[in-house]
């Protein structure tokens, strides 16, 4: 039986002062165990959504479920049971890597013996023992991606939110890191993955909604969704034939 991990009910968020729905009447079911990709063009609604299921932000209507929990009664539980990975950096650059790790795992709760193992076979894992003691502020954009990604995993979360994790790196980085998700997804680790490289999405998501104007505009796995769309044959293809060509980084 298919166990669901993330429920969504007919969600809303509108800002003060603004004159549309941010997410609109939205409703969405993950499945336990899916790599599940949240894409759409920039302001469709994806960061207010994120933000909402990580408890960043209140919803004006609806509600919503993490692993049972939900979000008006069980919020400390919620922020217990996620891992969140955002697109800028969360390190302290003056901090070895070592040290931002163990001060992350603390926040958890971790300590001891098996943080300090927790941290190591990460570092080792992604390449970066070697530096453990070298300070952030002289690490690359892959390198500090790589430790950004270690810090969010420590506690072993239930379910993963993961914003554009390899954005800004080399091929060699990116291969690494998704190669460590893929292994974290098979120990069950579900992942809400966010990004604008649609490749790299259809190659690594198992399901996919593309959202815009607040609503989800279409969802199922890369290659039900392409199939249904005319002339598609990438998820390229779909994303540009069903959100239009106009410019959005404006």
């Amino acid at each position: 039986m298919i166990e669901k991990i993330i429920e969504i009910q007919s969600l809303s968020k509108q800002y003060k002062d603004a004159d549309f729905l941010s997410v609109d009447n939205l409703s969405l079911t993950v499945n336990k165990g899916e790599i599940f990709g949240l894409l759409g063009p920039n302001g469709a609604g994806k960061t207010t959504l994120i933000s909402i299921l990580c408890g960043l932000l209140k919803p004006t209507l609806g509600s919503f479920t993490i692993n049972g929990y939900t979000y008006k009664n069980d919020t400390e539980a919620i922020k217990k049971t996620i891992g969140v990975v955002p697109q800028e950096y969360a390190l302290y650059p003056t901090l070895t890597a070592y040290e931002n790790l163990l001060y992350f795992g603390s926040m958890y709760g971790l300590k001891g013996k098996d943080l300090k193992q927790k941290i190591n076979d990460s570092l080792q894992y992604l390449g970066l023992s070697k530096f453990a003691n070298k300070k952030i502020d002289t690490f690359s954009g892959g390198m500090k991606r790589r430790i950004n990604l270690i810090a969010g995993l420590l506690h072993e979360p239930a379910v993963l939110f993961l914003d554009e994790p390899t954005v800004g790196v080399d091929v060699h980085s990116k291969n690494v890191i998704i190669d460590y998700l893929k292994q974290v997804n098979a120990k069950g680790t579900t992942i809400i993955y966010t990004s604008h490289h649609l490749a790299e999405a259809q190659d690594l998501c198992s399901h996919i909604a593309i959202i815009d104007n607040g609503q989800i505009i279409i969802q199922g796995t890369p290659n039900e969704i392409i199939e249904i769309t005319h002339n598609a044959h990438t998820l390229e293809d779909v994303f540009l034939s069903l959100t239009g060509n106009d410019l959005r980084d404006v």
